[in-house]
């Protein structure tokens, strides 16, 4: 069975459209004439191969709103084709004649945006909750054989649940995430522990532990595990002028890099959404220049470091992966609309 690969393509808007308008798209170096979709393709790798700045990549294709409400479909064996015959260079999908493949996958899959082995875990792992977001969840009030800590295998006895669902998360308060130039707390991220599923209802309920990344003690809570949906947007920038912070590296690191995940100071309130590619940049440094016996400080402009794609949103915060970067990114790096 053949497998259609689906782009999911988002719109870029007028407004952005026309102020990159004026920017002429710079094609990556090497880039080749035509390339093959393949099987484990991402929309990124491929814009990558054909452009400078992959965000770019829906006016590569010259993309126009009947397009977008209708996704160009993309099957393996299909050969996309650079033509730069116009003024500006732009992408387009021609059939070839090749020997027929078979794959047998599901018709609906579609391709990825990003390599989803990059973001699987952050798609269900972080929780931004506010300070009170714990406190309704059920609560782990006892463990197995009377133990202190548990892990995988053991079971843990909760507050009474009510409602029923397959996988449940394990989670435990976790410390504010703070905006560093307002000092305004825009969440608390939520420690996450494992996985468990319920075994018998009642009071107190019953679950196993069915993965932990911590050992899990009394007064951890749990909340309802979310659906996984894969990151099919196509990378596009923000519509508007957007400036966040880094504000963490996910895992408690203190310096990041390509395929590591960022918590950025801006989230759905601030416009952000998935699939928004925001550039990296290198804070300016400030230089003592000493002429003629005075000394005079100049603040050097901050520079292009890299840039990230964001893939979870919520209210006021959101997470992103790095996709390229020259230098390490740490706690405190501004992001932007690019």
């Amino acid at each position: 069975m053949r497998r259609i690969i689906s782009a999911l393509l988002i719109s870029i808007s007028t407004t952005v459209a026309v102020a990159q308008a004026a920017q002429p798209l710079q094609l990556a170096d090497g880039a080749p004439d035509r390339h093959v979709v393949t099987a484990g393709d991402t929309l990124w790798g491929i814009a990558a191969k054909f452009l400078k700045d992959p965000y770019r990549w829906g006016e590569l294709w010259k993309l126009n709103a009947e397009e977008i409400k209708n996704p160009q479909r993309i099957y393996p064996g299909q050969v996309i084709v650079l033509d730069k015959s116009g003024n500006q260079p732009r992408v387009k999908l021609v059939t070839v004649t090749e020997q027929r493949r078979e794959y047998v996958e599901p018709l609906t899959k579609g391709i990825p945006s990003i390599p989803p082995q990059d973001i699987e875990p952050f798609l269900s792992e972080p929780r931004v909750l506010d300070e009170s977001g714990l406190d309704a969840a059920p609560r782990v009030v006892a463990l197995q054989d009377n133990r202190v800590i548990a892990g995988a295998s053991d079971t843990i006895y909760t507050t009474e649940v009510t409602t029923q669902h397959k996988v449940w998360q394990l989670f435990r308060p976790g410390k504010p995430l703070v905006d560093p130039d307002t000092k305004e707390t825009l969440g608390h991220e939520a420690v996450y522990i494992g996985t468990a599923r319920q075994t018998r209802s009642g009071v107190p309920s019953s679950f196993l532990v069915l993965t932990s990344k911590q050992e899990i003690v009394r007064d951890d809570r749990l909340l309802s595990a979310p659906r996984l949906d894969v990151v099919n947007y196509i990378p596009h920038p923000p519509a508007k002028m957007i400036r966040a912070k880094v504000l963490a590296i996910y895992a408690g690191v203190n310096f990041g890099g390509p395929q590591s995940v960022v918590t950025l100071s801006r989230g759905k309130a601030d416009g952000l959404e998935p699939g928004h590619v925001l550039a990296a940049d290198i804070a300016g440094a400030a230089v003592d220049n000493r002429y003629q016996g005075e000394k005079t400080t100049y603040q050097l402009p901050d520079a292009r470091n890299g840039l990230v794609f964001v893939f979870r949103v919520f209210d006021r915060v959101s997470y992103a992966l790095v996709m390229n970067a020259t230098r390490p990114i740490v706690v405190g790096d501004t992001v932007r609309t690019p």
